[in-house]
């Protein structure tokens, strides 16, 4: 989605805005605005809100000198991040929060596709005392170089079974083939996190690779707790981005890379010098 993680100052404060200052630096996530009326958001469930609104997609987005946002969605930067490694914590980092939140306690945990979200959710679960298990695209020895780096105890193909049964496992990749073999990877008991907005079609599986209460679960969006609680934790964690910036004006050349599986981490746009 073209500019759904910004970065940047505040310009102006409306009449009524308290929580920001002019000149201060803040975060603008891909979820810009929930109607707070309806039962999702009445129950702490923001994300599913029907009406909600959306930076980059039914919101203007990032791909401007200036963007207006509602200040309930923004939030500020923690800690010493510049700007251009901030930007992915706020939908990459926050996504991938919510699905790890959403694998529950898992010791041993698998991710399939280990990019932009992933880099980041490997950082935190390692902080937290978890085994991560990297699943890449066959041949792809970048990433699983950059997972090994990341700490990961395992690094294998997309194809391939680990060593040994996961209590969790998360895929990132848009690849439905995926869900029936992670379905396969974890124990019983297990968790399988479906955490892209998009996936190719899920083919036909054995009900037994779900049997034992196996959970095959998807995550929709974010809420703004999830933000509060992921950029408090993230400095905390030392979690660091990998990024590759480009200037505004390739942002094709930037979609076209992240299609192809030619970035390390996550591509930030910038609007110009020192951004």
């Amino acid at each position: 989605m073209p500019g759904h993680e910004v970065v940047g100052r505040v310009a102006a404060c409306g009449r009524n805005v308290e929580r920001f200052a002019e000149g201060q630096r803040v975060g603008i996530p891909w979820l810009g605005w929930t109607c707070d009326a309806c039962r999702y958001c009445a129950s702490g469930r923001e994300n599913l809100c029907e009406a909600a609104r959306f930076t980059g997609y039914t919101l203007d987005g990032g791909y401007g000198d200036h963007v207006l946002v509602d200040p309930r969605y923004a939030f500020p930067i923690h800690g010493d991040y510049g700007d251009a490694e901030a930007a992915p914590l706020l939908c990459a980092g926050l996504i991938g929060y919510r699905s790890l939140v959403m694998a529950g306690e898992a010791r041993r945990l698998g991710l399939y596709g280990f990019g932009a979200a992933a880099h980041i959710v490997a950082q935190v679960a390692r902080y937290q005392g978890r085994e991560v298990f990297a699943f890449t695209r066959p041949g792809d020895t970048a990433a699983q170089d950059f997972a090994r780096d990341l700490g990961a105890v395992w690094v294998g193909h997309s194809d391939e079974a680990p060593p040994e049964p996961l209590d969790a496992a998360i895929i990132y990749a848009p690849v439905g083939a995926l869900v029936p073999a992670a379905l396969r990877a974890v124990a019983p008991g297990g968790t399988v996190v479906c955490a892209g907005i998009h996936m190719s079609d899920i083919p036909s599986f054995p009900y037994d690779i779900l049997w034992r209460e196996r959970k095959l679960v998807s995550v929709a969006n974010l809420t703004r707790k999830d933000g509060e609680e992921f950029l408090a934790l993230a400095p905390k964690a030392g979690v660091k981005t990998a990024i590759e910036t480009l200037p505004l004006e390739q942002a094709n050349e930037a979609l076209a890379r992240l299609r192809e599986g030619r970035l390390r981490g996550a591509a930030v746009l910038t609007m110009g010098a020192g951004d």
